[in-house]
């Protein structure tokens, strides 16, 4: 489905056209220090509850409290097994403060509103990703993200990929094979190797396209269709590559409660019904006044 100009939003008519063209728009430098910094926050809470965890459960004796971001979570699980990390889910979405500041981030909606216009609902599917050094959920097979609401309507649910490390070759960087979007959604399977069930696509599957590594440094967003084909591979570096994938969708989409609760990020309808940060703690869809 090509995206045509809309009177509102950040990009440009050469975006545009790349996106609609490619299936994907990388927007360098889109969230700065300041950013990134409420939703690095959380992660970071996050990652002390499962230190305490940890530490509860005997498995380690030392939290790491003094470890920098990138390195803590890697080094608490550097002697443990895949199992002991997918107890804490291979993607976390934890209503923590930092994350909605991210999702209702003006420069991630004003790129979406060019997309999909100036009605727009953040998506319940969405993922703060952790992959952690040689930890089988680290490797995300080949897949198309729209196999996990195959029963939305034909309106592509955008996904914004956004890396809070550089993100590398070594480490595990987003890969993807462009011009893929206009294919039908492809015959999916759980995969099983890894204990994680994400949908995978066979090779025989994976068409002709060639395909592009999408290495980009902290504050990246990455921008692609839910047909687009893609993977990541795992992490053989030394610390965690830590991302984000949020999802945004017109106000007219499935809201896919199954997932949970997502909530109008943007609406020139209806702006008092946008969600604030007590509507989103609250699992509220909008504000009610």
């Amino acid at each position: 489905m090509a995206i045509h100009r809309v009177t509102r939003g950040s990009l440009s008519n050469l975006q545009l056209e790349q996106y609609n063209r490619d299936g994907y728009l990388i927007l360098e430098d889109l969230l700065n220090d300041e950013d990134m910094a409420a939703p690095r926050q959380a992660m970071s809470d996050k990652v002390s509850l499962i230190a305490d965890d940890l530490a509860a459960n005997g498995l380690i004796t030392d939290k790491l409290e003094h470890e920098p971001f990138q390195y803590r979570l890697a080094k608490l699980f550097a002697g443990l097994t895949d199992k002991d990390f997918l107890k804490f889910g291979r993607g976390w979405r934890d209503r923590l403060e930092g994350y909605y500041h991210l999702l209702s981030n003006p420069k991630i909606i004003d790129a979406v509103e060019s997309l999909i216009g100036e009605e727009i609902f953040a998506s319940p599917v969405y993922n703060v990703r952790p992959k952690v050094p040689r930890v089988a959920a680290g490797a995300v097979p080949w897949h198309q993200d729209k196999s996990y609401w195959p029963d939305s309507n034909a309106n592509p649910v955008i996904t914004v990929w956004i890396s809070f490390v550089d993100a590398t070759l070594e480490n595990g960087c987003l890969h993807i094979k462009p011009r893929t979007q206009n294919a039908k959604l492809l015959e999916w399977h759980s995969e099983t190797y890894s204990g994680t069930g994400y949908t995978a696509l066979h090779e025989n599957q994976l068409g002709s396209r060639k395909t592009i590594a999408l290495p980009v440094k902290a504050g990246t967003a990455i921008l692609f269709n839910d047909r687009l084909l893609h993977m990541s591979t795992p992490n053989n570096s030394d610390h965690v590559r830590w991302s984000v994938d949020l999802r945004y969708q017109p106000t007219d989409q499935d809201p896919m409660p199954q997932h949970g609760a997502g909530f109008l990020a943007r609406s020139s309808k209806f702006p008092e019904r946008v969600a604030t940060l007590e509507d989103w703690l609250a699992e509220r869809p909008e504000h009610e006044g």
